[in-house]
Formats: C-alpha cells, sequence, structure tokens
C-alpha cells in the first residue's frame, strides 16, 4: 500500500481573527470609547433625522446610589425598544434623565450632618440646598457612566435633570397653570404622615409589611341616651390596634344596619375568678356578630353574661353620648362623645364600635366633619404629642413618638393611663397585620392630619375642553364631536379624564389597564405639599385676611422668570417684594414654605423634555396632536408612580396622557424567587457582572426572561446566559470564517438558482424576520431574543451549517452548490447581525467590524424587506417533516455511537420507513441531509442502523462505494484536488 498524502491544505477551512472567547469585560470598554470618539449617537441622529420619530421617554431614576440590577434591566429594556425602532429605519431618540430632589437625598446630607454633630435647621436653606444639589449630581455622573457601560445608547453628555433651573422653571410653570385653573386648594385632611422623616407622603412612597401590634379593647360610659335608658351607666366598647389615638378620640361610630347588644355580666358566674371581679355587674354595648370574639379577648366564659334583647343601630343610636375614659383631666376630656352613623363599620373585627379621631383617619376625619368636629392637631412633625396637650404631652419621660412599640405596648403609658382609669378591658400585643411604612427609611407612618396642598379629582376642569379629552376616540374619523351621545361626561374632572386617558391608551402587559385604572378610580385628592426644603417650591402667595391664593399672571410670569434664572433659591422671603411688584404689599401675603411632592416633579418631566424644544430629536413637529410620547417604560410599582404622576399632571393641564402606551416589567428575584435583599446576601450587581462576564451577557438575560413578570437572576442563571452566548458568538465565528474572502459581486449566486436546502433555509429567514418585527410591535423582547438564538441553534449550527460545512470544506471553490451556500451564509450574516444588534450591542459590532472594518457601525444599519419571493410553504412544509424523520435517524445512530460500533453518522448504513420520507428527495439527498454513508427506504416503521463496509475518503472522510481503499479519493475530491494542483 502507498504512502497516503495528507489532504488537509487542499480543504477549505474556516479563517477569522474573530476570536471563540469573547474577553467582553476587556473588549467592551474599547468598543465604548470607539462610539463615543466617533460620536456615534449623534451619527444615528443625522442618518435617521427625515424618518418617523418614535419617542420613548425616559422615566429618571434616582439619583442615589449605584445602579442595582433593576436598573440595569430597565435600561437594558429601554435601550432594546430604541434601538429596535431605528433597526426599522425610525428616528428613535433617547434622552436619559434623572430625578434629582426629594427626600431621600435631603435624608442622605443630613446624615452626613449628624456625622458631623450639625443641626441641619440651624444651616442657611440656599446652603443645605446646594449641598443636596451637589450631592445628586455626584450619584449623576455615577449612574451615567455605569448605565454607557451597559452599551444603553443615547445623549449621555445632555442628559435632563429635574434640579437644572430651566427644569425647576417649568415645574413651576405647571403647578402655576393648576393654581390659574382654580385646581389647587389648601385644606386640613389627614395625610400619610412619616414621624422619622418629618413631611407628608405620597401613596406611592409607601410600602406595606406586616408587623405586630397592640389591640385593646377601651370602655367609654354612656351619659345620654335619649331613647333607651337602659344604656346610661352602661360602657360602650371600642376596640383598635392604635392605642396611640385614643387621646385624641372625638366621637364613636356605629353601624346603622348592625345589631347590637347590651351584655351584662352576670356576679355569680364569675365568682370563682378574682382577676375578673372589676368587671362584675358593668354593662358592656357589643354588636350581636362580635360578642364571641370579644367574650375571648376578656376571658369572660359565655355565661357569664346576659343580654335580654337587641338593638338596631338605625333605630335609636343617634344622640347617645358617652364620655371619655380621660374625662377628668378636664377641657378637651370632659366633652361627651357622640355616637355618629358610619356606613364604613362593618363586623370584621373589633366591637361593632369605632373609635373616631378626625386628626388620624380618613373616614374618622370626613364622618367628625360633617358632623361639626373638627381635628385638634395634637401629634406633631416628630410623632410627638405637643407640650401643651393635657394627656401625655407635657411628660417628657412619657412623650415618645406615637410609632414607639413601648408608647402603645400593655404595659405602655396609653395603656397604663387607660388601666388606672378602668377603662382598658383587655390589652395584648399579638395582633398580627398589614401597616403602611416609609420605603426609604423604613419606619411605619400615621395617618396625621395637617394643613397641605392638594389637586381636587372630582373639580370640573372647567379650562379643559371635553375634545381635549375625548379626542383620540375620533382620531381620523372626522365629525363633531358629542360626548354625550357617546353617554361620556361634557364637564370632566380631573379623575374622569384620567380614566378617559387609561381607556384609550395601550398597556403592554394589558393587566396595567386595570391596575393603574383601580387606583385613580379610588384615589383620594392629590396631596402636593411636602415639609421639607430640598424640592421645587409651591410657589403660591396667600392673602393673610382672605386665606385666598393669589392669581395674577403677571406675578407668576415674574415668578417663572426668577426660578429659571436662579434655581429654587429665587422663592425666598427676600425676593418675595420683588416678585409680586409694585401692585402688592408683601406684608399682606403668606409665602407658602412648603415644597412639592417629587412626583409632581417628574410628571412634570413630558413638559420639559418633550414640549419644551430643549431637545429638538424629541420633539414632535408643528401641528402634531396627541401624546408627545409614545412610550413610557419603568417597573410595575410605577402605576401608582410615575405613570400616574405623569397622567394626572397631563390631563389637568391638557385634558388627556402624556403617552400613548406604557409598558411595564416586573421585579428582579433571587435565584431561589425571594426579593434580593442585602441583609440576606443575596443581592447580584450589575457592574460585578459586567466586571466578570461582560454588558452583553446582562443585555441577553435581561431579554431572554418574562421580564412582564417577575423574573430571576442568579449565578446559575448567569452561567446559562453565558453558555447561550457562547453558542450564538460561535455562529458569528462561524459564519466569518466560512465567509472569508466572499465576493457576492463575483461569486453570489441568486436564491432563484440555489438548491432547494438554501431557499429552504430563507424561507426559515423570512419567517424569522416576520417573527422579529411582531414581536418589536408587541415589545415582546423575550419572543424576540428567543425566535433569534432558536434561529441560530437549532436552524442553523445544528442544520443547516452542519449539513453543508461538507460543501464548505471540500467543494471545488466554483462550484455552484458551495456558492450558493456561501451567497446564503452572506445573506444570514447581513440579516443576524443586524438582529443580534440591539441584544448583543458589543458582539455584533465586533462581528460587523471584523467583516467590515470600513462601513462604520452596526447600529447605523437597518432592517430592509426581505423578497417575498423567498417565501415558500411547500418546500418548507416538505423540509420539516424531512427534519422530523432526520431527528429520528440521528436518535437511532446515538446508541451505536456510545457502543463504538460506529464513530460518527457518516460510518452509518441507514434505513428509514419508505412513507416517512416527504415527496421529491432521493436516497443520495438524505444521506447528505441526514450526514450518513448512505440512506435506503424499507416497509417497516423503525429506523434501522447498521455500520457501512465502504471505504472513507480521505480528504472529506465520507464512506462512499467509489472510494477503493481508506484514505483514496472520491471522485469529487479527486476533481478537486486537481484542480488546485493545476493551479498550483
Amino acid at each position: 500500500m502507498t504512502e497516503q498524502r495528507d489532504y488537509k491544505d487542499t480543504v477549505f477551512l474556516p479563517k477569522t481573527d474573530f476570536p471563540m472567547k469573547a474577553g467582553l469585560p476587556q473588549k467592551e470598554p474599547g468598543i465604548l470609547a470607539r462610539w463615543e470618539a466617533e460620536g456615534l449617537y449623534r451619527q444615528l441622529r443625522e442618518a435617521r433625522k427625515d424618518r418617523e420619530k418614535f419617542v420613548l421617554h425616559d422615566g429618571p431614576p434616582y439619583a442615589n446610589g449605584d445602579m442595582h440590577i433593576g436598573h440595569a434591566l430597565n435600561h437594558v429594556l429601554k435601550d432594546m425598544v430604541v434601538r429596535t425602532q431605528s433597526l426599522l429605519g425610525k428616528n428613535a431618540p433617547y434622552v436619559p434623565g434623572w430625578d434629582c430632589h426629594g427626600l431621600p437625598i435631603e435624608w442622605k446630607v443630613e446624615e452626613q450632618y449628624r456625622k458631623k454633630k450639625l443641626n441641619k435647621d440651624e444651616v442657611p436653606p440656599a446652603e443645605f440646598r446646594a449641598e443636596c444639589r451637589a450631592y445628586a449630581q455626584h450619584w449623576v455622573d455615577v449612574q451615567r457612566d455605569q448605565l454607557k457601560r451597559l452599551g444603553v445608547n443615547g445623549d449621555w453628555d445632555n442628559p435632563y435633570l429635574t434640579m437644572d433651573f430651566a427644569a425647576e422653571a417649568t415645574i413651576v410653570s405647571e403647578l402655576l397653570k393648576f393654581a390659574e385653573a382654580g385646581n389647587l386648594y389648601r385644606g386640613a385632611k389627614p395625610v400619610m404622615w412619616s414621624p422619622v422623616e418629618k413631611t407628608a407622603l405620597a401613596e406611592a412612597e409607601v410600602e406595606y409589611e406586616d408587623i405586630t401590634s397592640t389591640q385593646i379593647d377601651v370602655a367609654f360610659e354612656i351619659v345620654e341616651s335619649p331613647f333607651f335608658e337602659e344604656f346610661v351607666g352602661a360602657y360602650a366598647v371600642v376596640w383598635t390596634t392604635t392605642p396611640w389615638t385614643i387621646p385624641i378620640n372625638q366621637a364613636i361610630a356605629y353601624g346603622p344596619e348592625m345589631s347590637y347588644r347590651l351584655l351584662e355580666v352576670v356576679d355569680g358566674e364569675i365568682a370563682d375568678r378574682p382577676e375578673l371581679a372589676h368587671l362584675r355587674g358593668k354593662r358592656f354595648l357589643i354588636a350581636m356578630d362580635l360578642e364571641e370574639a370579644f367574650l375571648a379577648r376578656l376571658s369572660l366564659p359565655k355565661s357569664a353574661v346576659r343580654a335580654p334583647g337587641f338593638y338596631q343601630g338605625s333605630q335609636g343610636f343617634e344622640g347617645i353620648k358617652a364620655r371619655h375614659p380621660m374625662h377628668h383631666l378636664g377641657g378637651f376630656y370632659a366633652e361627651p362623645r357622640p355616637f355618629l352613623p358610619g356606613d364604613f363599620v362593618t363586623t370584621d373585627s373589633g366591637t361593632g364600635l369605632v373609635h373616631m379621631a378626625p386628626d388620624h383617619g380618613e373616614d374618622d376625619f370626613e364622618l367628625c366633619k360633617a358632623h361639626g368636629l373638627n381635628p385638634k392637631f395634637v401629634v406633631e412633625a416628630d410623632g410627638r404629642y405637643r407640650d401643651d396637650w393635657a394627656w401625655l404631652g407635657g411628660d417628657d419621660e412619657r412623650r415618645m413618638s406615637v410609632i414607639n412599640p413601648k408608647f402603645n405596648a400593655p404595659d405602655g403609658p396609653i395603656c397604663s393611663d387607660l388601666r388606672a382609669a378602668g377603662a382598658l378591658l383587655s390589652a395584648s400585643a399579638d395582633y398580627t397585620h398589614s401597616y403602611p411604612h416609609s420605603w426609604r427609611s423604613k419606619a411605619k407612618v400615621i395617618y396625621r392630619c395637617t394643613p397641605q396642598w392638594f389637586v381636587p379629582m372630582d373639580k370640573v376642569l372647567t379650562h379643559i375642553s371635553p375634545k381635549d379629552v375625548y379626542e383620540r376616540r375620533w382620531e381620523g374619523e372626522g365629525g363633531a364631536l358629542n360626548p354625550a351621545e357617546e353617554g361620556l361626561c361634557d364637564a370632566p374632572t380631573l379623575r374622569q379624564a384620567a380614566m378617559e386617558a387609561i381607556e384609550v391608551t395601550r398597556f403592554v402587559p394589558e393587566k396595567g389597564r386595570n391596575r393603574i385604572g383601580s387606583m385613580v378610580a379610588g384615589r383620594p385628592d392629590w396631596v402636593l405639599s411636602r415639609q421639607r426644603a430640598w424640592g421645587v417650591p409651591i410657589t403660591l402667595f396667600v392673602d393673610r385676611k382672605s386665606g385666598e391664593y393669589l392669581v395674577d399672571p403677571a406675578v407668576n410670569a415674574r415668578i417663572i422668570a426668577a426660578v429659571h434664572e436662579q434655581g429654587v433659591d429665587a422663592w425666598s422671603d427676600a425676593n418675595a417684594q420683588t416678585l409680586l411688584g409694585d401692585k402688592y404689599d408683601a406684608a399682606d401675603y403668606e409665602r407658602v414654605a412648603d415644597i412639592l411632592d417629587v412626583w409632581f416633579d417628574s410628571g412634570s418631566t413630558h413638559a420639559f423634555v418633550l414640549e419644551s424644544g430643549r431637545w429638538p430629536d424629541l420633539t414632535r413637529p408643528p401641528g402634531y396632536k396627541g401624546p408627545p410620547a409614545d412610550l413610557y417604560l419603568e417597573g410595575s410599582d410605577q402605576h401608582r408612580g410615575w405613570f400616574q404622576s405623569s397622567l394626572l399632571e397631563s390631563c389637568a393641564t391638557r385634558g388627556r396622557a402624556p403617552y400613548q402606551a406604557v409598558l411595564t416589567h416586573g421585579f428582579t428575584m433571587a435565584s431561589d424567587g425571594k426579593k434580593m435583599s442585602k441583609s440576606l446576601g443575596n443581592t447580584v450587581d450589575p457592574i460585578k457582572v459586567m466586571d466578570q462576564y461582560g454588558a452583553d451577557i446582562i443585555r441577553l438575560w435581561a431579554l431572554s426572561v418574562d421580564y412582564t413578570e417577575d423574573h430571576r437572576i442568579g449565578d446559575e442563571i448567569l452561567k446559562g446566559v453565558a453558555d447561550q452566548y457562547r453558542k450564538l458568538r460561535n455562529t458569528f465565528r462561524y459564519m466569518l470564517g466560512a465567509l472569508d474572502g466572499f465576493d457576492y459581486e463575483a461569486e453570489g449566486i441568486a436564491p432563484a438558482e440555489m438548491p432547494e436546502l438554501e431557499r429552504y433555509v430563507l424561507d426559515r429567514l423570512h419567517a424569522l424576520d416576520t417573527t422579529l418585527r411582531q414581536a418589536i410591535a408587541d415589545f415582546d423582547f423575550n419572543e424576540y431574543t428567543r425566535a433569534l438564538v432558536d434561529f441560530a441553534n437549532e436552524g442553523l449550527s445544528a442544520f443547516f451549517f452542519d449539513i453543508r460545512k461538507d460543501s464548505l470544506y471540500c467543494d471545488d471553490a466554483n462550484d455552484p452548490r458551495r456558492r450558493a451556500y456561501r451567497s446564503t451564509l452572506d445573506i444570514l450574516f447581513h440579516a443576524l447581525v443586524r438582529y443580534a444588534a440591539p441584544v448583543l450591542v458589543f458582539t455584533a459590532e465586533e462581528a460587523w467590524t471584523t467583516r467590515f472594518p470600513e462601513r462604520g457601525s452596526v447600529h447605523l444599519q437597518e432592517l430592509h424587506p426581505l423578497p417575498g419571493e423567498w417565501v415558500n410553504r411547500e418546500l418548507a412544509a416538505r423540509f420539516e417533516g424531512l427534519r422530523e424523520l432526520r431527528e429520528r435517524v440521528m436518535e437511532a445512530i446515538e446508541p451505536l455511537r456510545r457502543e463504538k460500533v460506529v464513530r460518527s453518522g457518516l460510518e452509518a448504513q441507514v434505513t428509514v420507513p419508505a412513507d416517512a420520507v416527504p415527496e421529491g428527495f432521493t436516497d443520495a439527498d438524505l444521506a447528505e441531509l441526514f450526514i450518513t454513508a448512505s440512506v435506503v427506504r424499507g416497509q417497516g416503521e423503525a429506523v434501522t442502523v447498521t455500520r457501512t463496509t465502504d471505504h472513507k475518503c480521505g480528504r472529506c472522510w465520507r464512506l462512499l462505494p467509489e472510494v477503493t481503499e481508506d484514505g483514496a479519493l472520491c471522485k469529487r475530491c479527486d476533481e478537486a484536488v486537481a484542480e488546485l494542483d493545476a493551479a498550483a
């Protein structure tokens, strides 16, 4: 036997500089630097300047702390939206922004003061605000660099900041629109109040946690009862889990439709129970349905009470009065407490009689107000009773914050005093329930009645035309608008305008509509005021005599101009007279010292970002009607936050929402499904992930999960994503290698002239293109990424590439089959690198510039429609059937491969059921497509495999009958080698 030639140098192996190992943490910063040096964002704006706009308005993250994994997910999603819209050829700018005012920043600066043993109140306000501004700017700069590192492409040199003077002036201008329209009022109502932070809170700033509270039953002796004489001397029993509110009790609410009984404790039944001696002979008024629970709390057996009859609340309870347990203190406590009918009284828990403290409850406030009982403003900003309050006010040792558990404990000052007065029937610290907490300080909050500024939800918007509110329903239909004919309100309130806007807005996912809708439908008036220093002031002058705020457009114009020039420091006593002008005397007016709810700031961002003209890329052309933003995108918590504040602000001033659509994502949980917490040590730091894996891995993770629901991340999950990434990278690496030196002009073959396999792959590419375009329209990026990955892995690597690598390596360079394959690879590369660019922004750029180093960035490219003639359903159906049979063949070969009967499918001789083979395929086609030595058709149902007896070609390694001995060449390889030898 003659010595065999080594044919390695005659095989066309792929060649590329695109490495298998990505090295993303080292490579990505260099790509970022190049984009910045080349001005990629501005290049893209110039390239798309005359195209249809798509405006995503960035919801401002808070300038406080490093980027966390939620930030990363949120900004990857936003970047994906913008990049996919740009891929479709639209002008999709991205201007990032930050919320810079508010309590968290102020709180951090105060912490720094406390460490230095300084008192914030002793620092000039302007100096304190300057420190807050500097603190916010520091974190803006930090977060900006971190978000850029994620590969987010935007106008990073010109972001919007709510603390910019121009932004502050616009916020003031928006507020004064409310004032001029009469949509502001100052009232004393209970609002969520944080004693720790000493300010009112919005609902969006509150979270609920389970706590264990003290529950008490307190006896109020009835002193007047016009209709039931037997009630006099008995005790009305109230039950509460907030003992600290008993000192501010002003009334007792009963249920008009509820039934009550007068329970009398019988002496003889508890003769041997000395601990119950204080109850002997006493009578207690209790709702019938709550008797058993009440007796259990008092450890009274049912046999120890008698009740001769029952009483209906609506029949004689009006006019009943009871005295406060601390009536001996005189003054406020000496006044009898009236019984008032309350529809909110239920039999869910308690006694059926509810103690009313109008300072500290919404129902309490409304019911008492209707009966002439006004708040007393007893609890101060820090949660302690006033010094001059008769009960617990002047006692420094017992004057604790009302949220202090010791204050409310069964042995605390409230219960001790009630016990001493003989009014405490039961007290136990075992009642578990949900309770509001500040999401910043994590401390409990209270309802506290204080004078605040409100936006009314149910006042008619007299300055807004119903056409503005309902116009989107008649978009493009023309004709007169008649809301009455459609059953719509012809004079909408803010609540009605907001509900209409919700109705015509697109929500992704759809359940967001019900969520924000239910919140707006039931929300109270919007509390705008905060009692802090760092924020946009409520720029109103209030007449000291009438109590009305001043509405003068000239004064308002001066205020706006001053804030535009000096920022929020312009609102000061020193400037008051200048702002009022010659027409008014500053001595006659109170300058409001409160600041705005920070949600009003962010709710106004559409005005100064989308409508001011400062960012022309975001500004709609003249004559444009409708919301200025195509999309708002944030976490699901923003249904009660930014989505809602923006909705209310815009509806009150423009009659419509500022957005066409709202996309919501869920929260990122730890890999075990638990909420991330530093104390649990289960947080994932995106900065560390980028240092270890690279930003493209975070992006691939974020776009692979179902982000519309809560989702997970962890080490094992990231390892799986990294493995998925490697497969995608290898797909690009293979295509780049296979296309080495390819010139479509010289070698390209038109699709119509290609073999069926290539035409089938182009059909599948067209189907993928359709899927991805629909996913972009649906903002379904999980589907987008899954379809792309599946096509690359299953449609290409495991099928098309696997089959055609033999042709690539071994066919003659000019063979039409090889040229058709490379032509298809060229088409695939151009498509896939574009599809992947919004997901793997760095890797797609690397792949593109590896092949086309002189063609600029891949992110300047766009998708073009694929030819409709590529679609061939009949061909696709035949190949789908063939792929199913191919799977069966591979499964049948695998046991023989494990047992080393064959080393690969190339050594397998396969018999397949004849009726399982789609029409149009020869046995030779099947062998090529299945990558086996041979395929024949049999009559049975099973696929059978044996080892072929044919010899192996020394160049292509196929086992064929024409090869005379192992190492000799098949006819194809012999001709190819001869051609190469002749050329050499």
